[in-house]
């Protein structure tokens, strides 16, 4: 038997991607249309560049490039600009090498100005230090023993002469500081305070210490602790860290510190944040005196009304009679130094 097509051949079905016929959905007479798919991964690895890049270098090969005019512009426009450039330069380099002389010249006058300070401040203490001794020597040939005994005692409570004994040594310092990751700024909780030393130099006092210094800087009753910044004043002077604080006391003072509320807020620090942290008793050891205080007291503004003889019969008033105090009178006080 023979097929409904009359044993003709039916053409082969169109490969995908190469093209196929599109049917006439009418059914008419119509030319079929042929779409074609291009393999574009194919057409990428074959030719990798842009066809624009051979064009050019085929047009520069043929001589095809700027026009005359056009490419003697370009010269000239980029050979000022490499002038402008250069100038420029010249002058940075030339005003640089001027200003250097001068920021040269201010800089050695700030360093000599530093250490003529310096040495004023040194020939001042000498001076100062001199005079004190004079002063100790007149006042020995003054007063008798019994009298110079006793004031030698007072001053050694008030920290004006140095003491020496046993002691015991509190040490702390400045843990690590991390950067945060995110805004770079550098972590201040592990310094060391200004309110950390207060408490231990406190808590030395209430053990029974004598006599406390702060990295050689003694205390008094008007010394102070104070924060500047990133930095730490003992009576105005900087102390930096490790921050040893010696204290000279009765032999439990360092095992009363370790116990008390001052050595557990320690260990809380060196546990959280990485602090140092140390109390160890000393043998002998020696506190300078420190600074004498600027002190003032109060005084009245106004000098004191002078009694007058009464009226009626010119008697002055008698021993026994009592004046009310002038109201106009006021009273200064300032603080004494230290502000404590």
């Amino acid at each position: 038997m023979t097929s409904p097509d009359d044993g003709r051949r039916q053409p082969p079905a169109a490969a995908p991607g190469a093209g196929a016929d599109v049917p006439d959905p009418d059914g008419g007479g119509a030319k079929p249309q042929r779409t074609f798919t291009p393999d574009f991964l194919t057409e990428l690895f074959r030719n990798p560049l842009d066809p624009g890049y051979a064009d050019a270098a085929a047009r520069k090969a043929r001589g095809e490039g700027p026009a005359g005019a056009r490419k003697r512009l370009l010269s000239a426009v980029s050979a000022l600009t490499l002038v402008a450039l250069g100038f420029l330069l010249v002058v940075a380099y030339r005003q640089t090498v001027a200003d250097e002389p001068a920021r040269m010249q201010a800089r050695d006058t700030l360093i000599d100005q530093v250490q003529s300070r310096r040495s004023g401040t040194a020939e001042l203490q000498a001076r100062a230090d001199r005079l004190r001794t004079e002063v100790a020597d007149l006042r020995e040939r003054q007063l008798g023993g019994a009298a110079i005994a006793r004031l030698r005692e007072l001053e050694a409570e008030t920290g004006l002469a140095s003491v020496r004994g046993e002691g015991t040594r509190v040490t702390v310092g400045d843990g690590p500081t991390p950067i945060d990751p995110v805004t770079g700024e550098r972590s201040s909780d592990a310094r060391v305070r200004d309110t950390d030393l207060q408490r231990a130099t406190n808590a030395l006092w209430a053990a029974g210490a004598e006599a406390v210094a702060v990295n050689g800087q003694r205390l008094t009753a008007t010394s102070t602790i104070r924060q500047a910044g990133e930095a730490i004043l003992v009576d105005f002077r900087p102390v930096t860290t490790p921050y040893q604080v010696v204290a000279i006391g009765p032999d439990s003072l360092a095992d009363d510190f370790r116990g008390g509320a001052a050595g557990q807020f320690f260990r809380a620090l060196n546990t959280r944040y990485g602090m140092s942290y140390d109390v160890a008793g000393i043998g002998e050891v020696t506190l300078d005196p420190a600074t004498e205080p600027n002190l003032r007291q109060a005084s009245p503004s106004t000098p004191p009304p002078t009694p007058t003889a009464s009226s009626s019969g010119g008697v002055p008033p008698s021993r026994g009679t009592s004046h009310p105090p002038d109201p106009s009178a006021a009273v200064s006080t300032t603080p004494s130094e230290g502000g404590r």
